[in-house]
């Protein structure tokens, strides 16, 4: 439950009367109530229990005082009180008032705190569903989309919480060159965001991801270390490697309650990371990730095991682990249900090329781009703009990409299909910050900052037991061995000194490479129809016009 408890200095022992107002027509039309806390609830922690009982008797005896965050100031503020049956029928009434306060303590709600608190604190113990919460309205604020990912074959959720198991595996004839202690994996994976640290924006996997987010993903969980219990060529030759991820679950079966490891509650593990030494050697051990390759029937307390990573790309230090980072971010992109970006079976391995091209799920330089930040519901509503040709010529304003408000323009092929699943532009302004921040380090490569505009094709396959994109790398048939329709492509496409980043003046149209929708043969030979001009707007924004020929 959010709490957005106000504390109020010197209100903790304030008790004032109530006062009960119509809410007024404007408000209840666009009303967006959360709740705030239980009527009762004086320690916080979402219980009734004696501990709230001993709270409110020392203070009744006169023997200490409230908790401040059991005082709720309700000046300017709409709250509502109600039981669990009267609420979500809100709407009705608020209470609002100049300069009162709302005391959880208050139980019965009449203004005094004494024994009929009391008597109706010991009640609430015992029937604590009959306990009155407390709502407040807030201003409506823009949300983050639903997933459009969500249903696809990843197993970490991409919102919300998300729950890593990781373990650091050695072999009896392959040990790390530097063993990191458990507590160094945990700051690696889970620790927090630090930008005055040497590593940002690779401090750790989860304030990478925080960043990118917006704040809508947050990792946790827990390492563990193991010893195998053979050679290390015993476990070598087996690509979902198996033998190796079942023989350390059921090590931990009885250590671990994997059930925990459950964010979002879908009866699946969320994500299992297991890294071996880097002398492992790279045939076998190279990081990759993917669904569980085992006996779909085996479960861990209840759970079906979901995505595993496996990899070499070890800690190498005290305090030097961005390489881990960068390796592993992109492998649990994965675990989300987003493909590789790069080509498979090509010399050049890179989807995407120049200025423009670094992308986490291509080559694992920088940040995730807006089609990967769309699919995972790393948008807020208000932050997809979407081209309708039918009101003519339009403008949008482009933010800095690396920054919360950070947003992107979709110019449809026709009318976009639920959750994206269709062929469509998305524009974005690409910068250098942040998550960004260490692109410039590539110098041998052209590098910039810019509008950014990827050419997406999201249709999703027809396999109802394993969904999927069905352009991806590695579906050659669909892709015509990456020679025809693909997921991603990066329209300006040229090689990595190719500045394809959009500034002040340019103008993008059916002569621009790469700015065509496919043709029935998958060659990109079919004008969209539309024209982009670009221009350098205020306070770190690019102004993009698109307009139908």
């Amino acid at each position: 439950m959010k709490r957005f408890l106000l504390k109020v200095a010197a209100a903790a022992a304030a008790v004032s009367s109530v006062v009960s107002y119509a809410l007024p027509a404007s408000l209840s039309a666009s009303a967006e109530w959360q709740m705030t806390g239980y009527v009762g609830d004086l320690n916080s922690d979402e219980r009734f229990t004696v501990a709230d009982l001993v709270i409110l008797t020392k203070y009744v005896l006169g023997a200490s005082g409230l908790p401040e965050t059991g005082v709720y100031n309700i000046e300017g503020a709409y709250f509502l009180i109600g039981s669990r049956d009267e609420i979500p029928n809100l709407g009705q009434e608020a209470i609002q008032s100049g300069a009162d306060y709302i005391q959880l303590a208050d139980i019965d709600r009449d203004g005094v705190i004494d024994t009929f608190d009391l008597v109706a604190m010991r009640q609430l113990v015992i029937e604590p569903d009959n306990a009155k919460l407390v709502y407040r309205w807030y201003e409506a604020q823009s949300s983050f989309i639903e997933a459009p990912i969500y249903d696809l074959y990843g197993s970490m959720p991409s919102q919300g919480e998300a729950k890593v198991a990781v373990f650091s595996v050695e072999f009896p004839d392959c040990k790390f060159s530097y063993k990191p202690s458990t507590d160094e994996y945990e700051q690696a994976v889970f620790g927090e965001a630090d930008p005055n640290s040497r590593q940002f924006p690779l401090e750790s996997i989860g304030a990478f991801y925080e960043r990118s987010s917006k704040g809508a993903l947050k990792l946790s969980g827990a390492a563990f270390e193991y010893t195998a219990q053979q050679s290390i060529s015993a476990y070598e030759g087996d690509v979902f490697h198996k033998l190796l991820i079942n023989e350390v679950l059921d090590a931990f079966d009885e250590q671990i309650d994997f059930s925990d490891y459950d964010a979002d509650k879908d009866g699946m593990i969320d994500a299992i990371l297991i890294v071996v030494p880097a002398s492992a050697n790279d045939d076998n051990w190279w990081p990759t990730s993917g669904g569980y390759g085992g006996d779909h029937s085996k479960k861990l307390d209840g759970m079906s095991i979901g995505h595993v990573i496996v990899g070499n790309r070890a800690i190498e230090g005290k305090n030097n682990y961005s390489a881990f980072c960068q390796t592993f971010s992109h492998e649990m992109g994965h675990c989300m249900g987003l493909p590789d970006y790069y080509l498979y079976g090509v010399d050049d391995f890179q989807g995407m090329h120049g200025s423009g091209g670094f992308e986490l799920m291509d080559d694992a330089f920088g940040d995730f781009g807006a089609a990967s930040k769309l699919m995972l519901g790393w948008y807020k509503s208000d932050q997809i703009s979407v081209y309708d040709s039918s009101k003519g010529e339009q403008s949008f304003t482009l933010n800095n990409c690396e920054t919360d408000g950070g947003n992107c323009v979709i110019i449809p092929r026709g009318d976009l299909a639920d959750k994206y699943r269709s062929e469509f532009f998305i524009i974005e302004y690409a910068s250098l910050d942040n998550n960004n921040l260490r692109i410039k380090d590539y110098w041998w490569k052209k590098t910039g900052t810019g509008v950014r505009i990827y050419h997406v094709e999201a249709s999703q396959n027809d396999n109802r037991w394993y969904p999927s994109w069905k352009f991806a790398s590695g579906n050659d048939t669909e892709t015509n061995y990456n020679n025809g329709i693909r997921f991603i492509r990066l329209v300006n496409e040229g090689d990595d000194k190719t500045d394809n980043l959009f500034n002040d003046g340019a103008v993008i149209n059916s002569g621009t490479k790469g700015y065509m929708w496919y043709g029935s043969d998958g060659s990109l030979s079919v004008d969209p129809g539309t024209s982009i001009s670009v221009k350098k707007g205020a306070d770190d924004t690019f102004v993009i016009t698109i307009k139908s020929n």
